[in-house]
């Protein structure tokens, strides 16, 4: 079926169900993307829309998603509750915003945002799965992502509050890391059993941490799981066990949280076999990505397209492992695949919706209807697109805080 037929199918289902924010996307992306304008207008945009995810929260955390119909676990329409697990990793990027652009007032978001994180850790350390509307358990992953948000504040305002934290946060998960190096223990309710490869994004964070603080057993812990990683990885690069929900068909999101995190923890460490699994990971899905730009939201175990939807958060991960790659390698391919990649990003945002839900948004999937955040605008999407708009700005790779 063709993106209109299925579009108009998709805009009469939400009409009928009163759903208009839906049918409408829905209409709008059968059409097709739209042209991208200049980075700085996109940048200004997908910044002023995590304010106001942040705003819609009285600013304690940032809302999770913003929703075109009804959630079905949360059963609301608009803005979602706070998420902290990506409001953790929201702070080094307020951070970097404000030192380039010159805006305090992001900084201090950033440092409310700290202060936030900190004030709902639970007593073990650990930072809770879900949203602050789930029910409260401990999850691995979630803990490492806002242990960069502390180590960031840290950095800034050199409040001994925040490196206490993220020693408490580090400990738990070097506590809960198995001899192996995976994490079985501690994981988030809201993933699927196993192993979860793309956990090495959460050992980034403490390897970081490790760095900052100068913490042998975290930084030893860290180099465990990119090390487990690592003998889940094919010859071709593509790691098994690595999906939030479906590990034969991983989500190009954690096929680059996975890559992400072995590149940085082997750039922190000075361990060439981590930078080269990234690598090899990172020329895998670069196979995938089509002369348009456009990254199937799912590759199979030889980096085939498995879905005709593009996971718009993927997108941008994989541009950034591409950009930092490049700026190691100075592989021009690199360079190219990332421009196409940020490209296609770029042109699944609308920029003059009067809904500042949906203005500057950045989709979890294109068409709206994909099977990854399907008629969501997420924060964590926001998040690595800014990330990467900002590392432009600059002329270095962005996103190296975490």
């Amino acid at each position: 079926m063709s993106r209109r037929g299925r579009a108009l199918i998709e805009a009469a289902k939400w009409t009928v169900k009163g759903a208009g924010l839906a049918a409408s996307a829905a209409w709008r992306d059968g059409a097709g993307t739209r042209a991208a304008r200049e980075s700085h207008v996109h940048l200004d945009a997908t910044l002023g829309w995590i304010e106001r995810a942040h705003a819609a929260t009285g600013r304690k955390g940032v809302a999770r998603s913003y929703v075109l119909r009804r959630h079905h676990r949360y059963g609301i329409v608009g803005w979602l509750p706070a998420y902290p697990e990506t409001t953790g990793y929201i702070i080094p990027t307020f951070y970097e915003a404000a030192r380039q652009l010159q805006r305090p007032d992001l900084a201090a978001q950033a440092t409310a945002m700290a202060d936030w994180e900190a004030s709902i850790q639970l007593e073990d350390g650990a930072v809770r799965g879900g949203t602050v509307v789930d029910p409260v358990s401990p999850a691995v992953f979630n803990t490492g992502q806002v242990l960069f948000g502390w180590v960031a504040a840290f950095d800034e305002t050199k409040d001994a509050r925040y490196l206490d934290a993220a020693r408490r946060a580090a400990h738990w998960l070097v506590q809960h890391l198995d001899d192996d190096g995976c994490w079985r223990r501690g994981a988030s309710q809201f993933a699927t059993a196993g192993g979860h490869v793309y956990n090495a994004r959460a050992a980034w964070g403490l390897a970081l941490f490790g760095a900052r603080a100068n913490d042998a057993a975290a930084q030893q812990a860290a180099a465990r799981a990119a090390d487990f990683a690592l003998k889940q990885q094919f010859d071709n690069g593509w790691f098994a066990d690595n999906c939030l929900s479906d590990p034969k068909l991983p989500l190009t999101h954690t096929i680059a949280y996975a890559a992400q995190g072995v590149l940085e923890i082997g750039l922190l460490q000075g361990e060439a076999r981590f930078v080269a699994a990234a690598r090899a990971a990172a020329r895998g899905a670069l196979a995938a990505l089509r002369a348009d730009g456009f990254l199937p939201g799912r590759l199979d175990r030889d980096w085939r397209a498995a879905v005709d939807w593009s996971c718009v958060t993927g997108q941008a991960q994989m541009a950034l492992v591409w950009d930092r790659l490049f700026a190691l390698d100075g592989d021009s391919s690199w360079r190219d695949a990332a421009d196409r990649s940020l490209r296609f990003a770029l042109s699944t945002q609308d920029l003059v919706n009067d809904d500042g839900g949906i203005r500057g948004g950045v989709p979890g999937s294109f068409p709206i209807w994909g099977g990854y955040g399907s008629y969501e605008y997420l924060n964590w999407a926001a998040k690595f697109l800014a990330d990467l708009l900002l590392g432009r700005l600059a002329q270095a790779p962005g996103g190296t805080r975490g």
